[in-house]
């Protein structure tokens, strides 16, 4: 008689790995397409434009207006594109008679609400805003502000952006 023990042992441990390996595949496939998981992709992609447009909307140095409002521009759609597009001869004129460098830095974020299917998120931003005049120490304030993005073709960009409510005691 022949002792099958070590061909037993080894077909034992090559079904368990194969086991485990279609266990890990279907796992792994499952999380790829999980919709929490699609839908959380989302939620930080619309949290990461909305930081940027809002930092990009609050930094700007008048030496150098034409891309720094491009950067604007860039950042928005709807509404509030219009609103730069519109007004920007006059807000160039008013930036370069102050001569101040504005610069942001985001604190805090977070998306508030989203709705994938209309393409629509709201953001809650708590940025530093740090305002150089020409002559003087700077000035830094902080600033809760609320927006809302929406996809668009390019990306998600920022369609409003608002004071946050003040609390009441």
């Amino acid at each position: 008689m022949t002792d099958d023990t070590p061909r037993r042992t080894a077909t034992a441990v090559l079904v368990l790995a194969a086991l485990f390996a279609a266990w890990a595949g279907w796992s792994w496939y499952a999380a790829a397409h999980d919709d929490a998981h699609a839908y959380s992709r989302t939620r930080d992609e619309a949290l990461q434009a909305g930081e940027q447009a809002v930092q990009n909307l609050n930094t700007l140095d008048y030496r150098n207006l034409g891309p720094g409002l491009k950067t604007w521009q860039d950042s928005t759609t709807s509404d509030l594109y219009r609103q730069i597009t519109q007004g920007r001869a006059a807000f160039e004129a008013q930036v370069t008679k102050a001569r101040t460098v504005t610069s942001a830095r985001i604190l805090d974020a977070a998306v508030a609400e989203l709705d994938e299917r209309s393409g629509l998120a709201r953001v809650l931003v708590a940025v530093e805003i740090t305002v150089t005049p020409p002559e003087g120490d700077p000035v830094t304030k902080q600033s809760r502000l609320v927006g809302k993005v929406t996809r668009t073709s390019g990306g998600w960009k920022l369609s409003e952006l608002g004071q946050a409510p003040a609390e009441s005691a």
